[in-house]
């Protein structure tokens, strides 16, 4: 692996850091907070994300065929890292269940839904968890039985969803449900790609801790709303099973493993580590004795390579994928380090900053409008989404290091 980004591609950086200082204005960046916090993005966003599809960086790794420019994942690396540092902007398909298309859809598939990804004509939510299962994916209950035949095939799901991000926004549903009502555990799932006006489909919200007072932009986690999704007699065609039938497990896994490989996974974890340097570096006089305490700067080189530790583990894996080289237990590992260095950080920032870490945006003397108070009330949650921790280091001793189940 080489560790060094070529001339060509640090030109890429700048033309995109020269972008994002001419085009993401107080008032952009305003509008794009609003996606952020579930709200929906606003007017203002629409022409950027225009602009940025007609340089081509939406999908700089996919293929041509559908739309994309059929490079390699290290230089969509680079653009996403720009874009999410300055505004928690996903860019190249992350968290949309579009790599999952990409890797297990049928060629209708791809040429449907990706090129509408791309244009964000079609964006996803993501339908797995239940009340009753939590990250526990194998536990699913919702139903979608094969009903009909020939022209009248289709899928009637019954059932519900929850902590369902962005589903009153999103305009697709990337839908875990159990096809075979005898099955157990992992066998007889699949994954249907579900429009979300789909007659049958409620959408209820659930208001996080994050709601009030909001979060300043650059909150990890700082969502306001999340959703619980009910399904009643929704009828599904046939042609949006994306894998085959029964085998959903593995294209869910397959998904979530492509998905926890890019920039914005892993500045997740980390951006938290640049703001607190960012705030000690600059002009607040309260950041001046902490700057110069030898327990602080010693607190804060130790999280910033862990960080960097973060930052390679997401290289290496972009790296397997580039190569075609196999790629099992590496996305899992990335989701054990990460989400728990991020907790560690939130931790000793706040034991850094003493009782300003406690104050909310809005609250007299907070430090930098409440964004390591807002971090500290979602830290743990960066251990649950896309998969807890217990989870990972499980697939971890079993793909990566081959060992049996446990007994029990």
């Amino acid at each position: 692996m080489d560790f060094i980004f070529s001339e060509e591609e640090e030109a890429l950086r700048r033309d995109v850091q020269a972008f994002i200082k001419e085009h993401f204005t107080p008032e952009v960046l305003a509008d794009f907070a609003g996606g952020k916090r579930g709200r929906g993005f606003g007017p203002r966003t629409g022409p950027v994300f225009e602009k940025i599809a007609e340089r081509g960086w939406n999908a700089i790794a996919w293929p041509k065929a559908y739309g994309g420019q059929g490079g390699n994942r290290i230089t969509q690396f680079l653009v996403e890292e720009e874009f999410y540092r300055a505004a928690q902007v996903v860019i190249g398909g992350g968290g949309t269940g579009t790599p999952a298309i990409l890797a297990s859809g049928t060629e209708a598939q791809k040429q449907d839904f990706v090129p509408k990804a791309i244009r964000r004509e079609i964006v996803f939510c993501q339908g797995y968890s239940e009340p009753q299962c939590g990250t526990d994916l194998a536990g699913v209950r919702c139903r979608g039985i094969r009903t009909g035949e020939g022209a009248e095939a289709h899928y009637l799901v019954n059932g519900q969803k929850i902590y369902t991000t962005n589903a009153q926004v999103a305009t697709h549903i990337f839908l875990l449900v159990r096809s075979d009502p005898e099955s157990r555990r992992h066998a007889g799932l699949s994954i249907l790609l579900v429009p979300m006006d789909t007659p049958g489909i409620t959408i209820r919200p659930l208001l996080t801790i994050q709601n009030e007072p909001g979060g300043p932009p650059g909150t990890t986690y700082g969502e306001e709303r999340t959703n619980e999704v009910f399904f009643d007699d929704v009828k599904v065609p046939v042609a949006c099973l994306l894998g085959d039938e029964g085998d959903g497990w593995a294209v869910s896994q397959r998904g979530l493993n492509l998905d926890r490989v890019g920039a914005w996974r892993y500045l997740i974890s980390v951006k938290r580590d640049e703001d607190i340097v960012n705030w000690l570096k600059s002009d607040d006089e309260r950041a001046a004795p902490l700057r110069d305490d030898e327990a602080v700067r010693d607190k804060v080189a130790e999280l910033w390579i862990e960080g960097q530790v973060c930052r390679l583990m997401t290289m290496r894996s972009m790296t397997i994928e580039q190569r075609g080289s196999g790629f099992s237990y590496e996305g899992a590992a990335e989701k054990v380090w990460a989400p728990e260095h991020g907790v560690r950080a939130t931790e000793a920032i706040a034991q850094i900053l003493g009782p300003h870490a406690q104050l909310l945006n809005g609250s007299p003397e907070n430090v930098q409008d409440g964004l390591y108070a807002h971090n500290l009330l979602s830290a743990f949650q960066s251990t649950v989404n896309h998969g807890s921790v217990q989870v990972m280091r499980d697939q971890i001793a079993r793909r990566g290091l081959g060992l049996p189940k446990p007994r029990k």
